[in-house]
Formats: structure tokens, C-alpha cells, sequence
């Protein structure tokens, strides 16, 4: 499994989690209004679940970022080691 597929399989966790879904319904391409609950209330607890599984923090500028789940990918990956 390559770090990116990993990744990606982490944040459907947190997806699932934060709103309550089937991992397997988020996709790279997957935006805002794709999932039902994903506004600011619901966009908090992503990056909060986020930040537990990855054991990382999230600034705002990054929260702002992560409009999609291809740009969600793109900013954890450039927060953890390589290799996980």
C-alpha cells in the first residue's frame, strides 16, 4: 500500500467519524457538497478527528485549505514522516 493509499484510507476514518458515513463514499474527488453535515460545525470535527488519527495539528491556513478531500490528503501527507 503506498503512503497516498494509506493516507486515503485514514481520512475516510475520519470521515466516517466526523459525519457519520460509509468510508468507501470518499473519493479523492470528494468536495463539501458531496457530504451531507460537512459546513463549519461539521468541517471542526473532521480536522479535529484528523489531527487524532494522524497525531498531527492543523493551523487555519490549512483549514481553510482543505476544501476538498484531494487537498485534505495533500496537507496530511506533507505533515507526516514518510514511510507510514
Amino acid at each position: 500500500m503506498s503512503d497516498s493509499d494509506y493516507i486515503l484510507n485514514k481520512v475516510r476514518e475520519a470521515f466516517a467519524a466526523s459525519f457519520e458515513i460509509i468510508p468507501n463514499m470518499v473519493t479523492l474527488e470528494t468536495s463539501a457538497s458531496d457530504i451531507p453535515g460537512w459546513d463549519s460545525v461539521g468541517h471542526l470535527s473532521l480536522a479535529s478527528n484528523l489531527e487524532q488519527i494522524f497525531g498531527i495539528n492543523l493551523d487555519v491556513d490549512e483549514l481553510i485549505e482543505m476544501e476538498n478531500v484531494r487537498e485534505i490528503v495533500r496537507i496530511v501527507a506533507a505533515k507526516i514522516p514518510r514511510n507510514v
